[in-house]
This record gives structure tokens, C-alpha cells and sequence, in this order.
């Protein structure tokens, strides 16, 4: 029977399960990725587990999120990511070198292998027909020791795409238009495979930020087929000996389908504050803009940055607008400076900064009150700027382009009037500098890792207990993110290492008095809507909710990485088998899960509590091994069981 793309690499990769949809599959990881802002918590689990060194073909660490060096914490934070890298075999890309996703799809993605990344937006491995799946921290601490990763058996939604892109339109507009038609939700469950002809004509890095965003729309992954585009970027990186050709079977069939025609896309922009809130740009023309931002984790390759600088070309900065350039790594900003780039942007007017995620993880470069702000970043959820009530906009960085001459959001086609379509293409050959890279020792044994202050142990985690007793410590909607349960920011953001401290911050956007409640009633419950936990992969919004006591989470619905966060971290991830049963509780109520443990224990669905006197009904959907998880008060715990037994018999 012919085979879609990604069930031959699955297949490929398989160690236990079969690839029916929902049913739980392991499956061997061959690249690993942490960035700093998850790393730190990673590696401290990895080092919890006593692995001397790295089991998988290629492990990476990026210096991208945690820029700031405003006190002592990221610069520790930093000396210890380096330290303990040289120490297990990881290859360290330091500050300033880019943003992990770029930085791993230039210099190690492989066609036909997986990597395995403690940030949602690894699908960007996409770019070359790598199968990128975001995690948390502990998955990924769990792979780099050389376990398998388990994950419901995702669907396959086939996009055939046909046609060619007008001018002025680029691969972000592909994924928005995505997001458009499927919403946050409508990938959730899936990896997405592109095929059909119109494939051909995306280049290397338009796939990378279609597979980066399709995040955004709940994928597990996202992939296309390796081809000539596909030899053709890994060769202008002087890694041609790396590229095979790998496609599905003719006639492979998809659980799902849908279908693009290139041709007739137009300019798309995401207005506040979702990025599947998408319409024409031209229906939201004449809104002035305050800032511009250009690049960070997507849209921010060299033809991205490139196509900016084309257009900027004799061109000034409208007196209004803040227009930053961000580039993706310092390759990006090498070769973009080799082409004169540089000096047009600054020409312009533009403001440079360093390699990294800044802007789009909430580090730096926030809006001033009701102010607009375009950003070619895939993220725009309340606040994750750093500014509450923000107004951000997602658009291609021709739309950023045409928003910094005009001063107001314009059609980039009207720039069609001003100069031609620049066409910017991605160079045969890159000026290559690894010099931002450590690579790892032959030996390690010298080297001590560095901890500082900031550096705090992982905290222990009780077994669940026989039975429970609970209080519902905050009730939410629907669409709730890790921002919103987790923040970013540079306030925030440097106490990762820091569970206590980090714990102190938890929901602060919704009720800044959660922590205190949650911790004064000793158990706690939080109740959710729909698509619970979407966003980033921050394994923070499900450790420190359970360091506050958070035993349980209540929702109609879980995002992927969010639900495998809680099991990692022994909350039950229960949803209502009855959804108007979400009406039935409010905060302060007191919830009882009578012979709890033996029901998990037992793998009965369905656990029972009790609220307000009445019986409600809730569903546990895991696999075995979850339960066992479970039971054991989080993965780690289980872990290490598992190794004394090992030892002991």
C-alpha cells in the first residue's frame, strides 16, 4: 500500500506501539534541542538521572532567549548551560549565535530524522524534511539519556499545494491562511505533510516558517518532501553530503486532506490577540503602527531580512514608527551585511539587534501603552510582549516593510508603485562561521559544572495519594496559553532554574493572588475550557503549579505538550466527560476524589468526584505508562524507580 511521507518516517523510528491515530506509539529520537529558557530545568533533570554523557546522535544547546544580563542570573545561568554541555556532549550554541531553530536547521537538521525539542516551534525543522515535535524539558532530558519519546499517534492531514506565490506574498501568508481556515485548534492531534506541485517553489526557508507556525495551530509537527529545494539549501551550507531524496508513494492516501493554490493568496495579517484572528491586510489598511519588529524565532532567514532590506532601499523609516530587525542567527546577519544590508537597513533608519528570540519570548523591545505593533513573530497572546492590554499584529515581513515607509498598516502590493518586487533568493553559497558554536570534548572529565545562586535543585514531588481532597484554586476559559499560566518576560524568565521563585508568578496576568491561595489550601484543582494549555512547550506552567500543590487540572479540552507536561509532573490531566459539568464549579469550592490511586491504578477512564455535595464525572485519557507516572508523583519519580529496580535485581 503506498506511504504518506511522515508514517515512513515514523515507521522508521518505531520502537513500541502501532501507528493507528490516538493510540500511544514510542519512537526513537536522533537530534535533541534545548534553549536556555527551558534548557536550564532540563539539565538539571538530565543530571538527576546520573547519564554520563548524551545517548542520542546529536544533542544541541541554544543561548537565544535569556539575553538580558540585567543582574547575575542569566549570566550564571549561562556558565552553567555551557558547563554542563562540555560536560555530557552537547553542542553549545552561544549568545548572540541565533535562535535555536534557525541555528539547528542551518548547521545539523538531517532529512528523515527527528528531533526533539523542549520548545514548540521545532517544527521549524520542516525547512529540511526533518520531523520536528516540541516537548517539554523532562521529554527531552529523557531522549538526550537515550529513552524513546511517547506521544498519541498523531493523524496525518495532507495539504496538496498547487500554483505558484504572486509577488508581494510570502510563506507566512501560506500559514496564515492555514490558520484562517483551522484555527489554534485544527491541527491539534496531526502532523501536517505538504505535497503536490506547488511545493517546488517554496524555498528551504519559506518551509521552515510554514512548519514553525504550524505550531500555532496545534500540529505536532509539520513536514514536506526533501527535494531539489531541499539539496539545494543543505549544499549552500556545505552540507550537501547530508541531503537524500525522500517524497510519499505515489497515490499515498491522508487522514485528512485540504488544498492550497498558491496563486490566489493574498497578503494576510493576524490582528490581536490570536494567531488564527487573520483577514486581508487590505481590510485593516490605515491603522497606524508604533513599532515594527522583524525576525527572532520565524521570518527571520536571509531572505526574510533581505527582502526587508530590498525594500527599504532608498526608502526612510516613517517618523512615527520604531522598526527593529532581529535576525535569526549570526550567519543571517553575516551574509545579509555581505550583501551591503546592513547599511540599507541603518540607512533607513532600522535598529539592529543581536541574534536571538528577544521581542517575541517578552525579553525587551515591549510596546508603550496602546501602541500597535507589527511583528513577524508566530505568536501574538495577550501580553506576551511584555504589555498588558498589547495590540499586536502578525504579518510577513513584506507587510512589516510596507508598515515602516508608510507609517500605517498598507496592502504590500502598493509598494508595487514605489519599486519593484525584489524576488530576494537565498544564496548558492553562505558565508559559513562556526565560530558560535562549542562542540563537544572528546573528553569531559576536567570539566566542572558551574552553578550559581539562581541554580536551585528540582524539588521532590510526592506519589499520588489514595484519596483526595482538594480546592478549586482558580476556575479559566477556553484558549487558556502557558502565557497566561506561565509568563515570559524578562522579569520572569531569568528565575527558570528557580522553581520557589518562579512559583511565586504563576497565572499573574489573570489573578496575581493564585499563588497564595493555592499554597494556603494545601491541594488545589484548577478548572479549564477548551484547548486548556495551548502555546509554548514551558514545562513551568505544569512544575510550578504542582510545587504550589496543584494535584489535578479540569478541562474540556488539553493542548498536546501542556497535558504531557502534567503527567511529567504527577498532575492529573482529567477533562469533563459531561462539558456543562464545567458550570458546576467555581473557586473556593471544595472537590473530593474518593479511592483516587486505585482507580488510576486500576486504568479505569472514568474518576468520579465530588463537588458541592454532587457527583461529576471526569475522564483520565492516558496510556498505561502515563498512569504509572501518575502514580509515582511525575516521570522523574518514576524514573528512577525504575532504575533502583534495575540495580537492585
Amino acid at each position: 500500500m503506498p506511504k504518506n511521507l511522515t508514517t515512513k518516517i515514523l515507521e522508521a523510528h518505531l520502537v513500541e506501539g502501532e501507528l493507528v491515530p490516538g493510540k500511544e506509539i514510542a519512537i526513537k529520537i536522533d537530534h535533541t534541542l534545548l534553549q536556555d529558557a527551558t534548557g536550564t530545568m532540563a539539565m538539571l533533570e538530565f543530571i538527576a538521572m546520573g547519564i554520563p554523557r548524551v545517548r542520542v546522535e546529536l544533542a544541541a544547546q541554544s543561548i537565544d532567549h535569556n539575553l538580558l544580563q540585567t543582574d547575575y542570573k542569566n549570566a550564571d545561568d549561562h556558565a552553567f548551560l555551557t558547563s554542563a554541555a562540555m560536560k555530557f556532549g552537547v553542542h553549545l550554541s552561544k549568545p548572540g549565535n541565533g535562535v535555536s531553530h534557525q541555528v539547528h536547521l542551518e548547521r545539523f537538521d538531517v532529512p528523515g530524522k527527528i528531533l526533539l525539542g523542549a520548545d514548540s516551534h521545532t517544527p521549524t525543522a520542516a525547512g529540511v524534511t526533518m520531523i520536528g515535535i516540541g516537548a517539554g524539558g523532562l521529554d527531552v532530558a529523557l531522549a538526550m539519556a537515550g529513552h524513546p519519546f511517547y506521544l498519541p499517534c498523531p493523524r496525518v492531514m495532507g495539504i496538496r499545494l498547487t500554483g505558484r506565490l504572486p509577488e508581494w506574498v510570502s510563506g507566512k501568508d501560506v500559514i496564515l491562511e492555514l490558520l484562517r481556515r483551522h484555527t489554534v485548534k485544527g491541527g491539534v492531534g496531526r502532523i501536517i505533510e505538504y505535497y503536490g506541485p506547488g511545493v517546488a517553489t517554496l524555498s528551504a526557508t519559506d518551509r521552515a516558517t510554514i512548519g514553525n507556525m504550524g505550531a500555532e495551530l496545534g500540529a505536532t509537527s509539520s513536514i514536506f518532501p526533501s527535494d531539489e529545494r531541499t539539496r539545494e539549501f543543505l549544499v549552500s551550507q556545505g552540507r550537501g553530503e547530508s541531503w537524500l531524496p525522500l517524497t510519499a508513494d505515489e497515490g499515498a492516501a491522508y487522514d485528512e486532506y485540504d488544498e492550497v493554490d498558491l496563486s490566489t493568496l493574498e497578503p494576510l495579517i493576524a490582528c490581536p490577540s490570536s494567531p488564527d484572528n487573520v483577514v486581508p491586510v487590505r481590510e485593516v489598511e490605515g491603522v497606524k503602527v508604533d513599532q515594527v519588529l522583524v525576525g527572532s524565532s520565524v521570518n527571520s532567514s536571509f531572505r526574510d531580512l533581505m527582502t526587508v532590506c530590498r525594500v527599504l532601499e532608498g526608502q526612510r523609516i516613517a517618523q512615527n514608527v520604531s522598526f527593529h530587525i532581529n535576525p535569526g542567527s549570526r550567519q543571517v546577519l553575516e551574509n545579509v551585511a555581505d550583501q551591503g544590508g546592513v547599511v540599507t537597513l541603518l540607512m533607513a533608519g532600522a535598529i539592529i539587534h543581536q541574534s536571538g528570540c528577544l521581542g517575541c519570548i517578552g525579553m525587551g523591545q515591549a510596546p508603550g501603552t496602546n501602541q500597535v505593533s507589527l511583528r513577524t513573530f508566530p505568536r501574538n497572546f495577550p501580553g506576551r510582549s511584555g504589555t498588558k492590554d498589547d495590540k499586536v499584529y502578525l504579518c510577513s515581513p513584506e507587510t512589516a516593510a510596507a508598515a515602516g515607509i508608510f507609517g500605517v498598516i498598507t496592502d504590500p502590493r502598493k509598494l508595487g508603485s514605489i519599486k519593484p518586487y525584489p524576488a530576494v533568493q537565498n544564496p548558492s553559497r553562505y558565508l559559513l562561521d562556526d565560530s558560535g558554536i562549542i562542540f563537544p570534548l572528546e573528553d569531559s572529565a576536567a570539566v566542572e559544572i558551574r552553578t550559581g545562586p539562581n541554580i536551585v535543585p528540582f524539588p521532590d514531588f510526592e506519589p499520588l495519594p489514595e484519596t483526595l481532597e482538594a480546592e478549586v484554586s482558580i476556575k479559566v476559559g477556553d484558549n487558556i496559553t502557558t502565557d497566561h499560566i506561565m509568563p515570559a518576560g524578562n522579569k520572569v524568565l531569568p528565575l527558570r532554574s528557580n522553581i520557589p521563585a518562579i512559583a511565586e508568578h504563576v497565572f499573574e496576568q489573570i489573578d496575581a493572588e493564585f499563588p497564595g491561595r493555592a499554597r494556603g489550601a494545601g491541594n488545589g484543582v484548577v478548572i479549564g475550557g477548551e484547548n486548556y494549555g495551548q502555546g509554548s512547550s514551558r514545562e513551568h506552567a505544569a512544575i510550578a503549579p504542582r510545587y504550589l500543590g496543584i494535584r489535578a487540572k479540569i478541562a474540556k479540552g488539553f493542548a498536546r505538550i501542556h497535558k504531557a507536561n502534567l503527567v511529567n509532573f504527577g498532575i492529573l490531566p482529567l477533562t469533563f466527560r459531561d462539558p456543562a459539568d464545567y458550570d458546576r464549579f467555581a473557586q473556593g469550592d471544595r472537590v473530593s476524589f474518593p479511592d483516587l490511586r486505585r482507580l488510576v491504578e486500576s486504568g479505569a477512564r472514568e474518576i468520579p468526584l465530588l463537588v458541592a455535595g454532587r457527583e461529576v464525572v471526569t475522564l483520565l485519557d492516558v496510556s498505561e505508562r502515563q498512569r504509572r507516572e501518575l502514580l509515582a508523583g511525575g516521570t522523574l519519580n518514576f524514573v528512577k524507580e525504575q532504575q533502583n529496580r534495575r540495580r537492585e535485581g
